[in-house]
């Protein structure tokens, strides 16, 4: 089983997000982690919210899951700390995608990371993925319908507008670096728009999906 950490949200999670259990074809189960807004967790990167992680993912090793997974990329800087505490292989983030990627394109090309906020996602968070901090991020539009849902924690959004968001932002990147031959969705509620981006961009699309099928479903064919 499949133990979901997922942030303190009330926003809809569609088909294809993490956050819905119809995603998955194997059995997931959700641990929320109360008080874990996208604020804290995007633009603060509360330290104070490791050990009620911490304490979530005990929660979903006792009750049996045998790996877990996050429903905030972001989350990508406890990843060491949570591993540490976890005795159940831990992914919090698709940016752990990245140095695969990056490792196995030919020189001259590059993968590249939409996020839901460019502004917020530096650095620190590359390198706790174990990517090169120089890689490129477009994030969504600031201030965009899309991105104040996610951020602000809203109860509803435009499926149709997000997905052009999303677009627009997959674009930008390409546009501003052409060199850019995959790209890695940092957000988990960009899934959904996978295909449109692919058809888009013509480039290849992973996400946290993408990773839990390479990484989950081995498992689970070797149980």
């Amino acid at each position: 089983m499949l133990g979901v950490l997922i942030l303190d949200t009330r926003f809809p999670r569609l088909l294809g997000d993490i956050g819905n259990p119809r995603t998955f074809d194997f059995a997931v189960r959700y641990e929320v982690v109360r008080g874990a807004s996208p604020q804290r967790v995007v633009r603060e990167r509360d330290p104070l919210l490791l050990q009620p992680f911490i304490a979530a993912g005990h929660s979903l090793v006792r009750d049996g899951a045998t790996a877990i997974t996050t429903s905030c990329g972001f989350l990508v800087l406890f990843q060491q700390a949570l591993q540490e505490a976890l005795t159940v292989p831990v992914w919090t983030s698709s940016l752990l995608l990245l140095p695969q990627f990056q490792a196995s394109l030919p020189s001259g090309r590059a993968v590249g990371v939409v996020t839901v906020d460019a502004a917020a996602l530096g650095a620190a968070h590359l390198r706790a993925a174990g990517a090169d901090a120089a890689t490129p991020v477009e994030g969504l539009a600031p201030g965009c319908a899309f991105q104040r849902c996610l951020l602000n924690n809203e109860e509803s959004f435009d499926a149709g507008a997000a997905e052009q968001a999303t677009v627009a932002a997959a674009l930008r990147l390409v546009e501003r670096r052409p060199d850019v031959a995959a790209i890695v969705f940092e957000c988990t509620n960009m899934p959904p728009y996978a295909q449109a981006v692919r058809a888009a961009t013509g480039r290849a699309v992973h996400d946290i999906t993408t990773l839990i099928s390479g990484r989950f479903r081995p498992a689970l064919r070797a149980q």
